[in-house]
């Protein structure tokens, strides 16, 4: 049974950093694109990055472009979300989701999700 598990999620000050964490099981991590999303209060859930299954492409939504950088360790079946300069803006649950088998970094299907992991950005 595929499963996502996501974590690293903390109240941070304006400009600090985060890592997050996402471990899979239940499936071939290396055969598939994974992503990220994230979810603000009151607003509908976003797209804000994907990693190919290799590592040799990445793409970032232009809200985090620059500051957030997504990275896997194939080894490990675990995927990261490293954060920097982090706003308020980014105040959001973060998803991990499992894109598509042997996909490009183009594809956005996903089919399965973690549950989420909270991520506060606040003075």
């Amino acid at each position: 049974q595929v499963q996502l598990v996501e974590s690293g999620g903390d109240q941070v000050q304006p400009g600090g950093s985060l890592r997050l964490s996402c471990t899979a099981s239940g499936f071939t991590f290396s055969d598939y694109v994974m992503a990220w999303y994230r979810q603000a209060p009151g607003k509908e859930r976003e797209w804000v990055a994907r990693i190919t299954r290799l590592s040799y492409f990445a793409k970032y939504a232009d809200s985090v472009k620059g500051r957030f950088a997504i990275s896997r360790d194939n080894s490990k079946n675990t995927l990261f979300l490293e954060m920097n300069d982090l706003r308020p803006g980014d105040t959001a649950v973060y998803y991990c989701a499992r894109g598509e088998y042997f996909g490009i970094v183009d594809g956005a299907r996903t089919d399965y999700w973690g549950q989420g992991t909270q991520v506060t950005v606040s003075s």
